[in-house]
């Protein structure tokens, strides 16, 4: 990146107050923002502190919101929550406390729900049961769902 394009750190900071009010915001997503604008390493870590101090940044809150709009609108399963937080760089501690806010009442409605209308796209299909709850074992894992649990529901809602 040329001098020219490189923006001031009180302009990043300014920017980026913007940009984590809009929407929670994980640590790594900011600091590439920053290094896109030629902020240094030093400078991009005070700014950092700063809009973690003044609360515009925080990764819990992240960790949270992330998990509970995958789960609710995606309807990803726990496994695939985690997989990408920690893409993300999100520790351990927010990735728990975030998959510990998903019900498990919850998340087995709509484990059952996604078996059931994907059971019934499949009708149609000529491939044999047993083939047909294979496919939909593999895309309900896909879909980050835990194995043991996806055998207990497929059991449950489509019966042995």
């Amino acid at each position: 990146m040329s001098l020219s394009k490189r923006i001031s750190p009180e302009q990043a900071l300014q920017k980026l107050r913007h940009y984590c009010a809009y929407q929670e915001r994980c640590h790594t997503e900011v600091m590439q923002k920053l290094y896109g604008w030629g902020v240094y390493k030093r400078e991009a870590e005070l700014i950092l502190s700063t809009l973690i101090e003044e609360g515009y940044l925080n990764e819990e809150r992240f960790a949270i919101q992330f998990a509970g709009g995958k789960f609710r609108i995606k309807q990803w399963g726990r496994m695939k929550i985690e997989y990408a937080l920690k893409q993300k760089q999100v520790s351990a501690y927010c990735i728990k406390k975030a998959l510990a806010q998903i019900e498990d009442e919850d998340y087995n409605k709509t484990l059952e729900k996604l078996i059931l209308s994907r059971w019934e796209l499949m009708k149609g299909h000529k491939e044999s049961v047993p083939v047909k709850k294979k496919k939909l074992q593999d895309y309900l894992v896909h879909r980050g769902y835990e194995y043991p649990r996806v055998i207990e529901m497929l059991k449950q809602v489509l019966g042995e």
